[in-house]
């Protein structure tokens, strides 16, 4: 019997499973030469190991350690001399080793899955001197697989799209699951692909996992999305395998598989007559149950009678179309129109095309309604001529307006005279008639632009407009003049027919043939001997010099009168002085200076010599001004300190008429009493003449005007006194009153110690000027009583 290859493999497994079972499995060892192996010093032939592999199954949860193999050295004899010891990976950790029999378990779960086999090494030793009996070797512990993983989409949850409509067996997507167990052994990792729910919409293929549609004419517009769940199956799909699913959503995308259909065959829409220009009418739509750019729309009015009047564009947002007006609705002339309107696809799919035409048609109504509208001009604009010259009162034009209704009221007409605010115009209200109302100046206002009102009668809340441009002729009214004010100068060098100035002449007029100006001189200066004029025939003159040596110290300014015609009919004129300046010129002939007064000042007195000689004057006033602030500083030590300064106050004696009893201060009132009328003061930093006043003589007068006579006696007094301070000072006396037979005394002659006056008379005053009396007269007995 023949065995084929994948059934010798399995018998193979089967026969290396049954060998680790019972035991069987082990390394043998045998001797590679004839000589023995001598421990250190003497000479052998060398020995190897030779093994078989050791297998062992995953996943092992038995109470007792895994048997794995056995390893064996031929010296060992039984007798207990031989020691063996394992290390590497795992070794004592995973796997031991019995020391005397050699014999290899496993102590823990292994898992294939995270490490596939161990490499360990083999030593055999002499218990006695511990010396190696055998070179040391490496073996491999094979971990083998069993099914303990089931297959896992890494991938998923898948989402994926197809196009509606698709044929059967059109491709959505792939899923692929992985399993962790060993695909070299058995089947553990060998998996099939089923469905478990998507019928009978969808398929999967079972070795690869590829997704297909599995129904014809799919569509969106019924059902846009469908959930499937994937199984993924080891073992072949076998009994007993292990399964993992995954769920795929598929969404069908859309094609133009719709047609777009209007869901009425007729619409009508109601608009007043006075609806704008450019103004939306309706707005209709056409279903399509596609999205996006399989729903885009293309409108058109194919039919109807009101092609020129409407248009119909698309709304990119709502794929609406919508009918404006593009010419203004008149109710009296059409009141309605009927419009046949297409819709249609962008773009349409060829492969739908059999479904039917991919576009739908509708109808249109729309009502004109009447309304009250305002009177119309029959011109939008009337152009108007007058000529500045009219009369006031002469027609210029007339305007015209209707009612376009079918009433047909009466109009009446008005200017707007926010347009007029001078009022130069009227109209005829009835007619329309425009005439003058002023005067009219072509210069001040070329053109008038105004506007007329057109009001029904029967209801003057309906306005119309209506523009007229009223254009003012032009006539010659306006006289020629200098261009410019002329700065003419002429050398003191200049020489015969020189050329000083070129003029022109502006005209306010604009005569339609342009200006042609005419220069000459007046006829009181044709004959002068200074200058000429020549006319250059291109409106402009020449001024030029009839003789040299001019000088300023003669005659420093010209006049020359200038006669300008223009050429309107009539011509005007007009004359117009040219100012010409004589000059100091420098050899360029340029001025230098046109200053005439310079010739009268001394001979060989110059600019600068003038300014200086000021300068000098100035300096002098300054330094007699310092001289005379310093003069009367120096007399500021008589002023009194602000401390000590007494000028206001009040120093109080006793007087005859109070009584020595009297302690009340004197009374100021006089003293402030603004009424008084003063004498001239004299200027007291200038020492007057001395002079001596005699004492006035007092008459029997109320007290308060004797007070005011004394005190401006004493003040008088002061004014020619030399020793009296620079200033205003307040002079305290002491005042007998009235009816008094001793007069008023006076302390300046008596301050001073040296006084040379004669005091005696004092003792004929009586008992109470005893007392000064012994102070100041010269008498012995004065002097010791």
């Amino acid at each position: 019997m023949k065995l084929g290859k994948v059934e010798f493999c399995h018998f193979l497994q089967l026969i290396a499973l049954f060998l680790c079972f019972s035991g069987m499995s082990q390394a043998e060892l045998s001797r590679s030469g004839s000589k023995p192996y001598f421990q250190s010093g003497r000479s052998r032939t060398k020995r190897s190991w030779v093994w078989n592999q050791f297998f062992v199954l995953e996943e092992y949860m038995g109470s007792d350690p895994l048997y794995v193999g056995k390893l064996h050295s031929d010296v060992d004899k039984g007798d207990g001399s031989i020691k063996y010891i394992l290390s590497g990976e795992g070794a004592s950790s995973i796997f031991i080793i019995d020391e005397n029999t050699g014999d290899i378990h496993a102590t823990k779960r292994l898992d294939r899955e995270e490490q596939a086999y161990y490499t360990l090494r083999a030593q055999a030793l002499d218990r006695l001197t511990n010396k190696p009996v055998e070179p040391e070797s490496e073996f491999v512990i094979k971990i083998q697989d069993i099914n303990d993983n089931e297959p896992k989409f890494l991938d998923g949850p898948y989402t994926a799209g197809v196009p509606e409509m698709s044929p059967v067996g059109t491709s959505v997507v792939q899923v692929t699951a992985t399993d962790a167990d060993d695909p070299t052994y058995g089947n553990s990792a060998r998996v099939v692909y089923s469905i478990l729910q998507g019928q009978p919409y969808f398929s999967v293929e079972p070795k690869t996992g590829v997704i297909k549609t599995a129904l014809p004419n799919m569509d969106r517009e019924a059902k846009d999305q469908y959930l499937l769940v994937i199984q993924a199956k080891d073992m072949v799909g076998q009994n007993g395998g292990l399964s993992g699913t995954t769920s795929v959503t598929v969404t069908l995308t859309d094609v133009n598989d719709n047609p777009p259909r209007f869901p009425r065959r007729s619409y009508q829409y109601n608009v007043p007559e006075s609806l704008p220009v450019a103004s939306v009418v309706a707005r209709i739509k056409a279903a399509d149950a596609d999205i996006g750019a399989n729903a885009e729309m293309e409108y058109k009015i194919v039919d109807g009678d009101g092609l020129g009047i409407f248009k119909i564009s698309v709304d990119k947002d709502t794929q609406e179309g919508i009918i404006t007006i593009q010419k203004d609705l008149d109710f009296e002339a059409k009141t309605s129109y009927t419009l046949r309107i297409e819709a249609a696809n962008k773009d349409a799919d060829p492969r739908f095309l059999s479904l039917g035409p991919f576009s739908d048609t509708t109808t249109v109504k729309i009502i004109v309604e009447d309304v009250d509208e305002p009177p119309v001009f029959s011109s939008p604009l009337y152009p108007m001529e007058v000529s500045e010259a009219t009369q006031v009162g002469n027609i210029i034009g007339t305007v015209a307006a209707h009612d376009p209704d079918s009433s047909n009221s009466p109009v009446r007409y008005s200017i707007d005279r926010n347009t007029d605010l001078e009022r130069y115009f009227n109209i005829d209200a009835n007619s329309g008639v425009i005439t003058t109302a002023k005067s009219l100046d072509r210069e001040t206002n070329a053109v008038h632009n105004i506007t007329v009102l057109a009001m029904e009668s029967q209801n003057p809340s309906q306005v119309g407009r209506g523009y007229v441009a009223i254009t003012i002729l032009d006539i010659n009214d306006n006289a020629p003049e200098f261009a410019m004010d002329y700065e003419t100068t002429v050398c003191e060098n200049a020489q015969p027919g020189q050329v000083i100035q070129k003029i022109s002449a502006v005209d306010k007029d604009e005569p339609s043939n342009g200006h042609q100006f005419y220069f000459s001189l007046t006829t009181d200066a044709t004959n002068n001997h200074n200058f000429s004029l020549k006319d250059n025939k291109d409106n402009t003159a020449s001024i030029l010099t009839r003789r040299n040596g001019f000088r300023r110290q003669e005659q420093s300014v010209y006049y020359l009168p200038i006669f300008i015609v223009d050429s309107g009919s009539p011509s005007l004129s007009s004359t117009n002085t040219l100012t010409i300046r004589v000059c100091d010129c420098d050899a360029d002939g340029i001025a230098q200076t046109c200053n005439a007064e310079a010739y009268v000042l001394p001979a060989g007195l110059s600019t600068g010599a003038l300014i200086a000689i000021l300068a000098c004057v100035l300096t002098l006033l300054v330094l007699i001004l310092l001289i005379v602030t310093m003069r009367r500083r120096k007399k500021e030590p008589l002023i009194f300190d602000e401390e000590r300064d007494i000028r206001e106050n009040i120093v109080r004696y006793d007087d005859e008429g109070g009584g020595e009893e009297d302690t009340e201060a004197f009374d100021m009132a006089a003293l402030r009493n603004l009424n008084v009328i003063r004498d001239t003061k004299t200027r007291r930093d200038v020492t007057p003449e001395i002079q001596f006043l005699s004492r006035p003589t007092f008459k029997s007068i109320p007290d308060n005007v004797i007070f005011r006579e004394f005190i401006w006696e004493r003040l008088k007094e002061a004014d020619v006194d030399p020793c009296a301070p620079p200033y205003d000072s307040l002079q305290t006396y002491a005042f007998e009153g009235n009816g008094s037979v001793a007069e008023s005394l006076s302390s300046l002659d008596s301050i001073s110690s040296n006084s040379d006056q004669n005091y005696d008379y004092l003792s004929d005053w009586g008992p109470r000027f005893k007392r000064l009396a012994d102070m100041y007269g010269t008498g012995q007995e004065s002097l010791y009583s």
